[in-house]
């Protein structure tokens, strides 16, 4: 089992996923215990598919065990769709790292273009940056659809932030307030 290729297929998936989870991933999400989940699941597909690797069914098998692993994806627990994204990814790169029948030159090039690919999806040329703030407003009044223009105005006053979409909530006539979600674009910091 240790031999050399196992340590090279190893270190070659180690690498990857550290630069895929803790620059890429991290960078833009602090969440330590979906960056650790990550990790340590990616390390148990890379040991069942190189262990198996030798079985006749090595691939078929090891997209049937990533299938299993996606069926339970953390079942008991939500995860975003940016998350999930990272899982398959982090899968599919302790697979190919475990059973790709490639030369070091043509994984790491593998390994490389899924790390661009992630980087640039992650970056503000792709898309950018929308946040998401929940308020209480106190001006029922510029709710109707007819007033939309002045409440976004009346809004990126009052917040200092460029509202570009408001979805009103629970509306409340006694109070004269509503709950707002806004949508705002992340100002880049020169």
């Amino acid at each position: 089992m240790f031999t050399s290729d196992f340590a090279l297929r190893f270190v070659l998936f180690l690498i990857a996923a550290t630069v895929l989870l803790r620059i890429i991933y991290f960078r833009n999400s602090p969440n330590r215990q979906a960056y650790f989940g990550f990790f340590l699941f990616g390390n148990g597909v890379f040991f069942v598919t190189y262990l198996l690797h030798n079985v006749e069914m090595s691939m078929g098998f090891a997209f049937g065990l990533f299938a299993v692993f996606s069926m339970l994806r953390y079942r008991t627990e939500s995860i975003s769709l940016r998350d999930m994204t990272y899982l398959f990814v982090v899968i599919v790169v302790s697979m190919i790292c475990a059973v790709a029948k490639l030369s070091v030159a043509e994984t790491c090039a593998i390994i490389v273009l899924i790390w661009l690919l992630s980087f640039y999806g992650e970056s503000h040329f792709f898309a950018p940056t929308i946040i998401e703030k929940h308020i209480i407003y106190d001006r029922v009044d510029n709710l109707g659809p007819e007033n939309y223009q002045q409440l976004l105005i009346d809004l990126k006053e009052r917040t200092g932030m460029h509202v570009i979409k408001v979805e009103v909530g629970a509306i409340n006539y006694l109070s004269d307030s509503a709950q707002l979600t806004l949508f705002c674009k992340e100002t880049i910091k020169a």
